[in-house]
């Protein structure tokens, strides 16, 4: 049994058909799933929302704002 603590890829995977029933909470518009950053990208809303263990946080005070 290892005692490692970092996350493995499937644990931080989120699941292809949650990612298409998630929409902005702020807008209602679709979200970019950025697989480097670990983020849900609102492009209407101007931001990003983490993802966090495989768990995207949806909440806009978590959200980083984008400066695109």
């Amino acid at each position: 049994m290892s005692n490692d603590l970092t996350p493995t890829v499937e644990a931080t995977r989120v699941d292809p058909k949650l990612l298409e029933i998630l929409v902005c909470p702020l807008t209602k518009g679709t979200l970019e799933y950025d697989s480097a950053r670990q983020e849900l990208i609102s492009r209407s809303a101007k931001l990003a929302y983490p993802i966090r263990d495989g768990i995207p946080i949806m909440l806009p005070e978590e959200a980083r704002q984008l400066t695109d």
